[in-house]
């Protein structure tokens, strides 16, 4: 599983941060899991946050920059990509990576990956927090994008 060698987190305190999730609609079950553990995070260090939801992960990085521009410290990204017998998986997989990672540079902001590029449904259910769940891969992704802000902050004084 991809998860071992994590590090352990410690709570952090980002009272003073405001994050946008954006999440993307397909594969509800397994998004729905990846947003309960990036609220969980969210919400035990204390910073302000709201969700939005985008129709699916080709759209994460558009509003994601969106998020950031109108003054959102952070964002923390949640989509599912699920191999299909086409080269539509290759292509989403790269424009939500390369769309989301080019944000961030952008805007000198993190942006949180949770978009889980799986084969097949059972890898994502292991991955997003839910009961039986391996990985939570939803609250990785908040914890660092929360992580990374404060980093930020403390480089640029």
């Amino acid at each position: 599983m991809s998860g071992h060698g994590a590090p352990d987190r410690q709570r952090i305190d980002a009272g003073d941060l405001k994050v946008v999730v954006v999440a993307g609609e397909w594969h509800d079950v397994i998004t729905d899991g990846l947003i309960a553990g990036a609220e969980r995070v969210l919400e035990e260090s204390g910073a302000a946050w709201r969700l939005v939801r985008v129709p699916g992960s080709f759209e994460l990085p558009v509003v994601a920059k969106a998020a950031l521009d109108a003054g959102a410290d952070a964002v923390v990204a949640l989509g599912v990509i699920i191999r299909g017998g086409t080269p539509h998986f290759d292509f989403v997989s790269a424009a939500a990576t390369d769309g989301l990672t080019r944000v961030a540079l952008d805007t000198g902001k993190p942006v949180g990956f949770g978009v889980l590029t799986l084969d097949d449904e059972a890898q994502g259910i292991h991955r997003a927090g839910l009961p039986g769940s391996k990985e939570d891969k939803g609250a990785e992704a908040a914890d660092a994008a929360l992580r990374t802000a404060l980093t930020l902050r403390s480089l640029r004084g």
